[in-house]
């Protein structure tokens, strides 16, 4: 059908999720090393237009919720406009939704989410995002491409995410 399948947007939500950490320095590795892990509790989308393959798409994410034992994520997900057409915001709209993560330990105990974590998750860009324009002048760089389309070979989630986070 040439469609990105309806289970992937979950998998871009966690790219964003993902980079809009990373640019504050704590990767998932962090994580663990402080003895604690997200996993998601729950996830919402709203699709809202269809995602084709190949489609240069731009994840926006934002921490919406910081509680003691629980975070929450908010994601648009944005088709980039062909072209110099101007286009109504709505219309780039591809589906927003959210993620729900619980603090737990290795032991899959609720914790509270460390005070030093709170500090990253809730402080400034240490890197800021690439645009759109020089995410397409990288050779091999294909934004959020499907995995299974042919030019679909993502890499690292900083590869991924085209536009990156915004907080």
């Amino acid at each position: 059908m040439g469609i990105v399948h309806h289970g992937t947007y979950i998998s871009y939500f966690e790219v964003g999720r993902v980079e809009y950490m990373r640019r504050r320095g704590l990767d998932y590795h962090s994580w663990t090393e402080l003895g604690i892990h997200l996993p998601v509790v729950e996830a919402y989308v709203r699709y809202r237009r269809t995602a084709r393959f190949d489609e240069l798409l731009c994840i926006e994410t934002r921490m919406t919720e910081l509680a003691r034992v629980k975070v929450r994520f908010d994601y648009r997900l944005l088709r980039e406009p062909e072209g110099d057409r101007a286009v109504d915001p709505a219309e780039q709209i591809v589906a927003e939704g959210h993620t729900l993560l619980a603090c737990v330990d290795q032991n899959h105990v609720p914790r509270r989410i460390p005070a030093e974590a709170e500090a990253v998750l809730l402080g400034p860009e240490l890197e800021p995002p690439a645009s759109l324009a020089e995410r397409r002048q990288r050779p091999g760089s294909n934004g959020l491409a499907h995995p299974e389309s042919e030019a679909g070979r993502l890499g690292a989630p900083a590869d991924r995410v085209a536009g990156g986070s915004k907080s």
